[in-house]
């Protein structure tokens, strides 16, 4: 049954167009093809990525953290609480009112109390800025590397220039070992990503995240196998082209340099309208839509790379909507952080300094647990 499915999944006439086998692109003498088993490498190239990362942010991105003064908040620490730890744990981050009432009569403190533990509890569980910013620069290093060498791969190639020359003599193409490496590399990159992605800073755009890495995996390894690797080159070096100027932003911004870093938002948010918004729809999917269907008839391959290419895409304008918000509040003054970030959440100042409530021997006075008897205790 397995040999079927792999046969079945494999077969020629869902992958090639009509007319040719996988044997018409194995190695010839004067041909090498791509093969579906180069990309086993990827999986341990990503567990290298992830080492890499690991000394990178300690002996790299953090000294140049503390070099460019970013620091941590001070965060203020709840108290021992295992009632409220145990619902926090359990049940929710965010309690409901009702909820709020019940742990308050059940902790034998005030409901303002309860919303402050929990605040401040949310608080500590949100990543650091020092953290954030070595996950930047770990992104900005790479993305920056990755686009010079996509770039030092495609400048002399005839298909950089004129799109048709992607599918000259297509699948009959030979793979270049420049082309391989670009492959082998950016692809062990997104596995890593994807791997850390649970363990990295979370933002509100998490989901969109994880579909991206997905989509990107699969598209490039169907291009790998379906040897459209000039135009999956195309596709990558356009993808590298913003993501390096948002890393360095955001650094900048973790910094405290948040003028420059909004500058540079605001050029990143150019360079991503017009790589993926105007360039990679018009030219690249027009070369990937248009261009084939000159010289073959449509197959399965051919609908299936152009759709993975479609959700990307349909991400693309999901992210240039956000980012052309955030560019206007940088633009207008509005805006002093990440829209997609979480954030420290904010404390109303009554309620660190400002509030006196009465408490008995053992429960909280705003947010702490103290031992009281005639006395109020502030933090």
């Amino acid at each position: 049954m397995l040999q079927t499915l792999y046969d079945g999944f494999w077969n020629h006439y869902l992958w090639l167009p009509e007319n040719l086998t996988w044997e018409d692109v194995e190695d010839q003498e004067d041909r090498v093809y791509a093969k579906a088993s180069d990309l086993y490498a990827t999986i341990p190239l990503a567990f290298v990525f992830l080492v890499v990362r690991y000394f990178f942010e300690i002996f790299v991105a953090s000294p140049l953290g503390r070099a460019l003064g970013v620091k941590d908040k001070v965060r203020l620490r709840v108290a021992s609480s295992p009632t409220l730890e145990k619902f926090y744990v359990q049940t929710s981050k965010h309690p409901k009112r009702t909820d709020l009432e019940n742990l308050s009569q059940v902790s034998n403190v005030t409901v303002r109390q309860v919303e402050r533990w929990f605040r401040r509890r949310r608080n500590q569980d949100r990543p650091s800025l020092q953290k954030k910013f070595r996950e930047a620069s770990w992104r900005f290093t790479f993305y920056l590397l990755a686009f010079i060498a996509g770039l030092a791969v495609l400048v002399d190639k005839p298909w950089f220039h004129d799109l048709r020359e992607v599918w000259k003599d297509f699948p009959k193409q030979t793979m270049l070992s420049s082309q391989y490496w670009y492959y082998m590399i950016e692809l062990g990159f997104y596995w890593s990503l994807l791997f850390r992605v649970a363990f990295d800073v979370k933002r509100k755009d998490f989901k969109e995240q994880v579909i991206h890495h997905v989509a990107t995996i699969i598209l490039i390894s169907f291009s790998w196998c379906a040897n459209y690797i000039r135009v999956g080159t195309l596709v990558m070096a356009v993808h590298d082209a913003s993501d390096f100027l948002l890393e360095s932003a955001k650094m900048l911004n973790y910094a405290g340099w948040k003028e420059t870093g909004n500058g540079i938002f605001v050029v990143f948010a150019l360079v991503f309208i017009v790589t993926r918004i105007i360039i990679l729809p018009f030219w690249i999917l027009h070369c990937t839509w248009v261009y084939p269907l000159e010289i073959y008839s449509p197959f399965f391959g051919y609908y299936f790379f152009n759709a993975m290419l479609w959700i990307l895409q349909c991400l693309h304008i999901f992210w240039a909507y956000l980012i052309l918000i955030m560019a206007h509040k940088f633009i207008t003054g509005k805006l002093e952080k990440d829209d997609r970030s979480d954030e420290d959440e904010t404390t109303d100042i009554s309620d660190e300094e400002g509030e006196r409530e009465p408490v008995k021997n053992g429960t909280m006075s705003n947010g702490h647990f103290v031992q009281n008897n005639n006395h109020h205790k502030a933090d």
